[in-house]
């Protein structure tokens, strides 16, 4: 049972997280462009929904990781309380900045000169760029496990 729910944790995590880091990266470049032509309103309407869309199923990747966590007897270990932290401020970061961030360029018309889009996009940039880097360190700790008796 345990190998079950480790592989569909696994999976879950590259499948999901992953087109979400992609979309979401992906999203300020076509946002500086939004109203220039249609092909960046469509790119980033799809690029949001990706993200909005993922993050739904997203919810499995945690909940499969706790099932694999109580199997394997570490739900106290250091290594998996910290990687909980950093998906639940990963997964803050998704629902509570970054979605609506995106939302909000998607429904609000740039001004005039483009400074506002360029500004809001550079935060979602930002914020992106902090996602992906707590699921990184997600990923480092999985993998290594301090104190783990199978880590090198």
């Amino acid at each position: 049972m345990t190998k079950l729910l480790l592989s569909i944790h696994v999976l879950a995590s590259i499948l999901v997280v992953g087109p979400i880091a992609v979309a979401a990266s992906m999203f300020p470049r076509y946002a500086r462009q939004l109203g220039e032509d249609g092909r960046s309103t469509g790119a980033t309407v799809l690029l949001h929904r990706i993200c909005s869309g993922y993050a739904i199923i997203g919810v499995a990747v945690p909940v499969f990781g706790l099932a694999t966590g109580a199997q394997l007897g570490v739900l106290t270990d250091v290594w998996l309380l910290a990687s909980i932290v950093l998906t639940a401020i990963a997964a803050a970061i998704l629902a509570l900045a970054i979605l609506p961030g995106q939302k909000s360029m998607i429904d609000t018309p740039e001004d005039g000169e483009g400074r506002d889009t360029a500004r809001a996009a550079a935060r979602l940039a930002g914020l992106t760029g902090v996602f992906n880097l707590l699921w990184a360190v997600v990923v480092v700790l999985m993998i290594v496990r301090p104190g783990s008796t199978t880590s090198a």
